[in-house]
């Protein structure tokens, strides 16, 4: 049997690559200049690699009942990691995938499709036109996973488009972003305090160690009109590989401290990572 071999290809956004897991017979890491996107194990999908990505799915393993379908919109498309993960835990949900970079689609579609009658449907298009195209109140569950290279675009972090996320949103739904940050957190305060403008209730996902200003590192945002099963969450993240904790209530407003809330006109890309924060080989 044959050794599967690396891919490289130019996209719109840099140089995709992907690396086979020598340990797993079928699963791929997609980098684009070096920085990782997306792991996929083509034979276990719910086989999460990325911590961030394990977090965001107990965000929708408690979205609903266990195996009940979502209407789910994905900003960010990447292998599609997380769409294959609900497609495999939640058989007939309709999950639409926003992914601005064609080039990286054709790689994805040529190499890792996903599987046929998925009910995952995959569009090329900026992520923000997409959101505020989506028709009102069609979604359960928003997932926001949008880098350009390791930062979020500046038009996806503002309060014109936090209130396009909540207005495509159900009553009960909720939106969940991957967001990235470090000490003194100026762009994770400022965030929280955008969300805060077109949501009732918070919670923040991440390591200690990112939320002490250790190391800069990821954050799940959650954001809804209904209080989220923060007990549940706390639980799951806490009994992962690297412990989560979940903030919310009183002391996420004393993290978000008097952070104003970003508008179009002032916003800005998430901030730099630090060498070797995120990257592959």
């Amino acid at each position: 049997m044959n050794e599967p071999i690396p891919v490289s290809r130019a996209v719109d956004g840099g140089t995709a690559k992907l690396m086979p897991d020598l340990d797993r017979p079928h699963a791929w890491l997609l980098t684009v200049d070096g920085a990782p996107q997306s792991y996929v194990d083509l034979d276990d999908p719910v086989h999460l690699e990325f911590e961030y990505a394990r977090r965001i799915a107990h965000v929708l393993d408690a979205a609903a009942d266990p195996g009940a379908p979502l209407d789910v919109l994905h900003l960010g498309g990447g292998a599609l990691m997380l769409p294959r993960y609900l497609a495999a835990t939640r058989p007939g949900s309709r999950q639409v995938v926003i992914e601005a970079d064609r080039g990286l689609l054709e790689l994805v579609a040529e190499h890792l499709p996903p599987p046929p009658g998925a009910g995952i449907t995959v569009r090329p298009q900026d992520a923000r036109t997409a959101l505020e195209s989506a028709p009102e109140g069609s979604a359960d569950v928003i997932v926001a996973d949008v880098f350009g290279g390791s930062r979020v675009p500046a038009h996806l972090t503002s309060v014109e488009y936090a209130r396009a996320a909540a207005r495509a949103l159900r009553p009960g739904g909720w939106y969940v972003a991957n967001l990235a940050d470090g000490a003194p957190f100026t762009f994770l305060r400022s965030q929280l305090a955008t969300y805060r403008t077109s949501f009732a209730h918070l919670a923040l996902i991440a390591e200690p160690s990112v939320l002490r200003g250790r190391r800069f590192g990821n954050a799940v945002l959650v954001a809804s009109q209904s209080e989220p099963p923060v007990a549940v969450l706390a639980r799951r993240t806490a009994a992962d590989a690297f412990p989560a904790r979940v903030e919310h209530g009183a002391a996420l407003e004393r993290f978000i401290g008097g952070a104003a809330p970003v508008r179009d006109e002032d916003a800005t890309p998430s901030p730099e990572p630090p060498d070797g924060a995120f990257s592959v080989g």
